[in-house]
């Protein structure tokens, strides 16, 4: 008798264990010159916050455009000694396979364009078409190779700029690395690029806003236009709303077009891409908001493995949703 009460006793710690309940976790920090969050469930309640900000200063250290000596700066400085890692050998292969996809309208080439009319940290430049049309002939994603670890440009004048698809790797990487920490339930924001997996214990879906746009650039307000029930995927927004400025009366638009070497002119404001992850939903936030609305439901109805949610201004200074039909079942009503 005394042997099966502690059995009993035994088998009821065990289970009372295994039924812990599961605590949240949820921590924030500054990276790439934006924020981060991330929160996830744990049963421990581990704190993996000083991993993940040991991983996002790696990745600076390869991909930024801000850090000097990162593997990308010097490469656009032509320095051959540098040897490319993994980090940059990813994205570089996932560059050139979503250029290839959206027929150039991503490229990671389009650098010298983008700070050239003044969207990068450098000051943009008098241009006019002679000197757009020069500038251009240095976009072309086809133009540059790696080979041996070393990244070899058709013309040494080329430059990369990941910044259209590196924040949404680096959401990637920092769920990998709590995936490998065996966690399933989490949710990771970088400057608006985020990864949902899993559920909350609940059984819910995460809840990720999608932004509600304003005719004024510096308005502090952000307001959440769509709210949308997202369980193992990635939402990526890419918007000209806030990133534009005016020249002699035309607004000219940070989402360069490397066809024309000019601003996008079209009526398509914002696009949120959602894709199996951050990398592909970044890039193609980007690709959509050069091709706009029309061209890219086009896209959209040749590839239903992606979805997007589009938001154009009309003429009275409104608004017009368009979306793609995976993304009904998404939305929160």
């Amino acid at each position: 008798m005394v042997k099966n009460l502690v059995w009993i006793a035994v088998v009821t710690l065990v289970l009372s264990a295994c039924q812990s309940p599961m605590q949240k976790v949820a921590f924030q920090g500054d990276a790439q010159g934006t924020y981060y969050a991330v929160t996830y469930f744990d049963e421990g309640g581990r704190n993996f916050q000083p991993e993940v900000d040991s991983l996002l200063k790696a990745f600076d250290q390869s991909l930024s455009l801000w850090v000097d000596s990162s593997v990308l700066s010097r490469i656009n400085r032509g320095d051959t000694l540098v040897v490319t890692d993994s980090l940059f050998s990813r994205v570089f292969r996932r560059s050139t396979e979503i250029s290839i996809l959206t027929k150039g309208a991503f490229d990671a080439t389009v650098g010298p364009l983008v700070k050239a009319w003044g969207f990068s940290f450098k000051g943009k430049i008098k241009l006019d078409s002679a000197k757009v049309d020069s500038l251009k002939r240095l976009v072309n994603f086809r133009d540059v190779k790696v080979s041996n670890g070393s990244v070899v440009f058709a013309d040494k004048r080329m430059q990369l700029d990941f910044n259209a698809i590196a924040q949404g790797y680096s959401v990637d990487l920092i769920g990998e690395l709590l995936a490998s920490k065996g966690l399933n339930s989490y949710l990771v924001d970088v400057g608006g690029e985020v990864l949902a997996r899993g559920t909350k214990p609940t059984g819910e879906p995460w809840v990720v806003g999608i932004e509600k746009p304003t005719n004024d650039p510096d308005d502090p307000n952000r307001e959440v236009e769509t709210a949308l029930m997202v369980t193992d995927l990635a939402v990526a927004t890419s918007g000209s709303y806030r990133k534009f400025y005016v020249d002699n009366g035309i607004r000219r638009s940070h989402a360069i077009d490397p066809a024309t070497g000019y601003p996008v002119t079209h009526s398509t404001l914002s696009v949120t891409v959602v894709a199996d992850d951050a990398i592909t939903a970044d890039a193609l936030a980007t690709a959509f908001m050069v091709m706009g609305s029309g061209r890219a439901l086009t896209f959209l109805t040749n590839h239903p493995q992606y979805n997007a949610w589009f938001i154009d201004a009309t003429p009275d200074s409104g608004f017009v949703h368009l979306y793609s039909p995976g993304m009904e079942k998404l939305i929160r009503r």
